[in-house]
């Protein structure tokens, strides 16, 4: 198990007496050790409105602060207290998942008439990258400006199956109400190398009531998208998207997550709620836009006011509705976290597109760069 050091209360690195004020721009303190001695922190960026912690392990997001119509402050984000139940349990809580988020189908795929062989980590597929995919890594601070933080992190050919070499880099921004996330990988095998399949997102678990304040289910969604991917048993793709008219899926006007979620359609049996890509209408299918980004969906949590809005340049986000939280975790709050506690929606290419050649390509060519951004915007109006 990795060793336990100073915990949440603990001041940031060199500056004694706890956090600074509120309206400061980062700071860094000691999270904990790993069992061969790497140090993980904990990195704390404020505006005047959110207050937002970035684990070095994973990348992970692990506090999002929050104020609520009346100003009243909560931690929007589930996860852990201990690294030590990051590294054993988390179900990748706020961290950042690749090379290939999502699954790719009996963990194999061809590229340029050769195969390659994935260690499957969720029945026969392989899910966010493996077993040891980059939320289990340790990511480098490579510098801290006003508000931003970025991460780095080199990716070796044969990465867990995945072929070329890549260099990584995860930005996180914070300016008032939105914490946006930059992405970069570039192949850096020589001209005429190795290509590479590349899909990355940030698997954060929203409660817009509060960590630990029970189900989202009266959480008001709207998702603008028309189509999404039904899936098999094992949750890959069937093949061509399916419209959401008339179906559980459809949240294209603003509908309480729970509101079908036990309706009896097939898809939602297989899953165990949602757990399906939806394939975003972007900016050629209306969407509004903002800063070169769509909006992909909006989140709306009556008790308290918040209302989460996600800005995406991706194709698909995966809506996830928390269904294998089972009540054996138990997190920050100190309350055991169950089915549908927390909703997840993952920017991302569509899953298993290695073996679909009609969906967007993740297709990385040497010397070539994926770049992504997403926004969460928080507000309380």
């Amino acid at each position: 198990m990795p060793r336990r050091t100073p915990g949440p209360g603990s001041g940031p690195l060199g500056v004694p007496g706890g956090l600074p004020a509120l309206g400061s721009l980062i700071v860094s303190e000691l999270f904990g050790i790993l069992d061969d001695g790497t140090a993980v922190e904990r990195h704390v960026l404020r505006s005047d409105r959110l207050e937002v912690r970035v684990l070095s392990y994973g990348g992970v997001l692990q506090s999002v602060s929050a104020p609520d119509r009346d100003g009243a402050r909560a931690d929007v984000v589930l996860g852990f207290d201990d690294l030590d139940d990051y590294v054993e349990k988390s179900p990748y809580f706020g961290a950042l998942v690749g090379r290939y988020a999502n699954r790719i189908a009996g963990a194999r795929f061809s590229l340029n008439d050769r195969g390659y062989e994935l260690p499957a980590n969720n029945g026969p597929n392989t899910l966010h990258g493996g077993p040891d995919g980059f939320d289990k890594r340790v990511w480098a601070v490579d510098g801290s400006t006003a508000g931003a933080l970025r991460l780095t992190l080199e990716s070796p050919d044969g990465d867990e199956g995945f072929p070329a070499r890549l260099q990584l880099a995860v930005t996180y921004t914070l300016a008032g109400d939105r914490l946006r996330l930059d992405y970069e990988a570039t192949n850096v095998e020589p001209e005429g190398g190795t290509a590479t399949v590349v899909n990355l997102t940030n698997h954060t678990y929203w409660n817009l009531a509060g960590d630990g304040a029970g189900s989202v289910a009266e959480h008001e969604l709207r998702v603008l998208a028309g189509r999404y991917l039904p899936i098999d048993a094992t949750s890959i793709p069937l093949g061509d998207p399916a419209a959401v008219d008339g179906t559980p899926f459809d949240f294209r006007a603003p509908t309480p997550i729970g509101a079908r979620w036990r309706q009896g359609h097939d898809q939602l049996g297989v899953a165990g709620g949602y757990d399906h890509n939806y394939c975003l209408d972007g900016a050629d299918g209306g969407a509004p836009v903002r800063d070169g980004l769509a909006l992909a969906a909006v989140v709306a949590e009556p008790g308290s006011g918040r209302v989460l809005e996600v800005w995406t340049d991706q194709p698909g986000v995966q809506l996830y509705s928390g269904n294998q939280l089972t009540g054996s975790l138990r997190g920050k709050a100190g309350r055991l976290y169950r089915a549908g506690d927390a909703f997840c929606l993952e920017t991302q290419h569509w899953p298993d597109s290695p073996n679909h050649p009609d969906y967007p390509s993740t297709v990385l060519g040497p010397q070539q760069t994926f770049r992504t951004s997403t926004v969460f915007a928080l507000t309380a109006p």
